[in-house]
């Protein structure tokens, strides 16, 4: 190699490690510059759980859920379907609100949060439809029950729909899809641009191992939580996100096990259960954050749009936890869907 060669190269390599190392400062100003803000969600016990244990619940394949409840045994029931990655206490405003009326009923999906890990290595999406039917079984067995999911939990809302149609004409009676999508998860993101990606990103994910998503984590990892920290508000939440919430998400989302981020997240990305809206054949509530990156408002109009009886709502300026961050407006739409859904069992409306 020339001499010339060898000093473009190092001064390359020195622009790389400068650009890196530059990154990485900014990214920690910008981080703790954000957790500096005022919030008023600081302080929230967002890890507190409903008081009822009613699990584990055994899964179709010996899978042991973590299930929890709170509110009257004998009012109709609320089933919280959480998101890839997350746990149920990211439903801690929801269950916190409706709990004076409804039976608040919240499980952790396989390998998430407090439930176990499938033994026989199933993730796939019609396992997590196949536990929120074990859930229904032993905490809901009679009478109305509405749905509600977000992202992932939407997604095993309607597998269940796919896999037990009947559900939907007999028992479920309303349906809430919060910042979901049910196919093509990779275009959704990456818009047009996703035809092509599509090709790398699929082959990739089919390769990559356990031992390599490890070493990835512990990379981003390395330079601390403000990584983490910046991806967690970069992706999930919009411009007024409240530190705490940002923090907290984070924090749960970095426990998630190596197989979620790879064998699950491999079920996600290749599911199309577009044909199985047609199942979901009750009232259904689509809400999506304007600032949704995941699973933008594309996707709430495409599932409005095949849903048999919908409606869509886009709440501003909130991202794909949109539950959390505007838990205020989000109660307000939910409440009223529950009024029109259940309204026997709502003679008044509690504060958010």
């Amino acid at each position: 190699m020339k001499r010339k060669d060898v000093a473009r190269l190092a001064i390359g390599a020195g622009v790389a490690v400068a650009s890196t190392a530059g990154a990485v400062v900014a990214g920690r100003v910008a981080a703790r510059r954000h957790r500096s803000r005022f919030d008023p969600e600081a302080g929230e016990p967002f890890g507190l759980l409903p008081p009822d244990d009613l699990g584990p619940v055994v899964s179709f394949d010996g899978t042991p859920l973590a299930v929890r409840a709170a509110g009257p045994k004998d009012a109709p029931a609320l089933v919280f379907s959480h998101g890839f990655t997350l746990d149920m206490t990211t439903w801690y405003y929801q269950w916190q609100t409706y709990a004076d009326r409804y039976r608040c009923i919240l499980f952790d999906h396989r390998a998430h949060g407090r439930s176990g890990a499938p033994a026989d290595g199933d993730y796939s999406v019609q396992a997590l439809g196949r536990d929120l039917q074990a859930v229904l079984g032993a905490a809901a067995p009679e009478g109305p029950v509405v749905l509600v999911g977000h992202s992932m939990g939407g997604m095993a809302i309607v597998s269940l729909a796919e896999q037990h149609p009947d559900l939907f004409r007999e028992r479920v009676v309303g349906v809430a899809l919060v910042d979901t999508a049910v196919s093509d998860l990779v275009r959704e993101f990456f818009g047009a641009s996703g035809v092509s990606l599509e090709r790398v990103l699929r082959p990739l994910l089919q390769r990559i191992t356990p031992e390599g998503a490890e070493r990835i984590r512990s990379g981003l990892t390395r330079w601390g939580s403000d990584i983490p920290y910046l991806i967690a508000l970069a992706t999930n939440f919009g411009p007024d996100a409240s530190p705490a919430q940002v923090e907290y998400v984070t924090q749960i989302s970095s426990a998630a096990s190596v197989e979620v981020w790879t064998q699950m997240l491999r079920s996600l990305v290749e599911m199309d259960l577009g044909d199985a809206l047609e199942h979901v054949v009750c009232p259904a509530l689509v809400i999506v954050g304007d600032r949704d990156l995941i699973t933008p408002k594309t996707s709430a109009l495409a599932l409005r749009d095949r849903l048999p009886d919908a409606r869509a709502v886009v709440i501003s300026r909130a991202g794909h936890v949109a539950m959390m961050e505007r838990h205020r407006v989000f109660n307000g739409l939910f409440g009223e869907f529950l009024e029109e859904t259940l309204p026997a069992a709502a003679p008044r409306r509690r504060r958010a």
